[in-house]
């Protein structure tokens, strides 16, 4: 799973919408509290991004291939207490929860912290697990090329741009 700028505002949204209709939540004031989440989605891209750069970098000086990125990125993770890929959800789940908590836009919390996270995590699946879909298209328009091969990584990294670009992930 994989959280993608594009997709910050529809959770943000979608987030808060379920909370008010669902009688979890009681906003002071949606809009500020919809940039409080969203601030919470940007820090953890912010984050991310950092350990990305700084993987990079570490490989770069060390003479690694790419093959090693999402070793070196997990290093980097843990070096950082940046959560790694599969610690995504429960991370983010907590930051939520925590801005919803001690946000001056939030006049009441009707739920245990339990029933927020039902009602949050699918959201934030159906939205960070755009992964699979994505690979799988990419597949499908350069099928006529040999995985593996350094042909292959090209124009798989254009494609997957290029349908990125088109769903407004980037």
């Amino acid at each position: 799973m994989r959280l993608y700028r594009g997709k910050i505002e529809p959770i943000t949204e979608e987030v808060v919408r379920v909370l008010r209709e669902s009688g979890a939540v009681e906003f002071e004031n949606e809009t500020e509290a919809k940039a409080d989440i969203e601030s919470v989605l940007k820090e953890y891209l912010r984050l991310d991004k950092e350990v990305v750069e700084e993987a990079k970098n570490r490989m770069e000086s060390r003479g690694l291939g790419y093959s090693q990125l999402g070793k070196t990125k997990s290093q980097v993770s843990k070096e950082r207490g940046v959560p790694g890929q599969d610690e995504v959800l429960p991370y983010l789940l907590e930051q939520l929860i925590n801005i919803l908590l001690h946000s001056n836009n939030v006049a009441e919390i009707f739920v245990e912290d339990v029933e927020i996270r039902k009602k949050v995590a699918p959201i934030l699946r159906k939205h960070m697990d755009v992964e699979t879909d994505l690979d799988r298209e990419v597949r499908s328009k350069i099928k006529n090329l040999q995985d593996g091969t350094s042909d292959f990584e090209v124009e798989y990294a254009k494609v997957m741009e290029t349908i990125k670009q088109k769903r407004r992930l980037t």
